[in-house]
């Protein structure tokens, strides 16, 4: 099977432009543990439809990371080829990217945050993206401070300078979520920096900016580590569970290939049942080849966290309540002018034929 990592940059103009007003604004900035290879392309991949032999699936994620355990146990356990799947794995660098990939036709299937789906939805896009399967039901990030708070409440981060996410993104989206479900206004309460580029706040943390910055792992771990900073809270526990990463792909590709989707979909709930099942030191030490860049104490440490705080469902079932859930945040964040209902950007039908197996 390939365990390939792509780097795509698309040019075309009238993918952009439908995608325009989801672009850098909507971008999911979970990239710092991104990894890229440029050596093939996903137009170079040939596909069949033989009952015999594996199909080819090309899958965008938005980022390369940790959180994203079970599809990476799925991957290194071999479930995708046990459901005649040769995966080609490709890394957006964003869920803009991603989102592009797949209107385009250069991915299959997009994995990013179904802020996305929605934002294309109301744009118009007439083969716009379908949700099949949901992976995270919390977010993945965690507030760094410079000194260690044993008894942190949100309210101590009044008139403090936090380095945030950018706005419209979903890290930025729950972080202001979960200021004000604690009483905090994110414009008046505390100076929110947005200045920053998203790989760059945990270097700009430990050279002096901010008192409290919010960070995916590895930078929480590592600012640890480093003696740079403390943990102090999860946004994933704060938040409450949030269908933060989600599977798609157009309704057009649902519509012809549902054995395809059945047979992912069934590979992944593999990877999901795995992670419920297994030790964090376990699951680490599967998921480690897709991290060589990470030594294993860190990814189980890394995996630890995600681990204990629930970040992963059980099944891949996207229920109405985390759909609601997730316009809500939208709303509140001033990024939403419509809700989209439900039933038109999800289907279940797939996750939960795959609890069968």
């Amino acid at each position: 099977m390939k365990k390939k990592l792509i780097s795509i940059l698309l040019t075309s103009v009238m993918t952009v432009g439908l995608l325009s007003a989801c672009g850098s604004a909507h971008t999911d900035d979970n990239t710092k543990n991104s990894k890229t290879n440029t050596t093939e392309t996903v137009s170079d991949i040939s596909r069949t439809d033989s009952d015999s032999a594996p199909v080819s699936v090309t899958l965008n994620e938005v980022a390369h990371s940790i959180f994203y355990a079970p599809m990476y146990a799925a991957i290194e356990n071999g479930y995708f080829d046990e459901e005649g799947i040769d995966l080609t794995l490709v890394t957006g660098f964003g869920a803009d990217k991603t989102m592009t990939a797949v209107i385009s036709g250069e991915a299959d299937i997009g994995f990013m945050g179904s802020e996305s789906s929605i934002y294309t939805y109301n744009e118009g896009a007439n083969d716009y993206v379908i949700n099949f399967a949901q992976l995270t039901q919390r977010a993945g990030n965690f507030l760094v401070a410079r000194e260690e708070m044993k008894d942190f409440k949100w309210t101590d981060l009044k008139g403090k300078d936090v380095l945030g996410g950018r706005k419209g993104g979903m890290p930025e989206m729950v972080f202001e979520y979960i200021l004000k479900q604690n009483g905090i206004d994110p414009r008046t309460d505390l100076n929110i920096n947005q200045g920053i580029d998203f790989g760059s706040t945990a270097a700009a943390f430990s050279e002096g900016s901010g008192d409290f910055t919010v960070e995916f792992e590895p930078s929480a771990t590592a600012l640890e580590s480093e003696g740079k900073g403390h943990v102090v809270a999860s946004l994933g526990t704060d938040s409450g569970y949030v269908p933060y990463t989600a599977y798609s792909a157009k309704k057009s590709y649902l519509n012809k290939n549902p054995d395809v989707i059945q047979s992912f979909t069934n590979a992944l709930q593999k990877g999901m049942d795995f992670v419920q099942n297994h030790t964090p030191e376990e699951i680490a030490a599967v998921i480690a080849p897709q991290f060589p860049e990470t030594d294993l104490n860190t990814i189980t440490t890394i995996v630890t966290r995600y681990y204990d705080q629930k970040t992963w469902k059980e099944d891949l079932i996207f229920e109405k309540d985390s759909f609601e859930l997730l316009q809500d945040i939208l709303e509140s964040a001033g990024e939403l002018d419509s809700r989209t209902p439900y039933e038109s950007l999800v289907t279940t039908e797939f996750a939960k034929e795959a609890l069968k197996k």
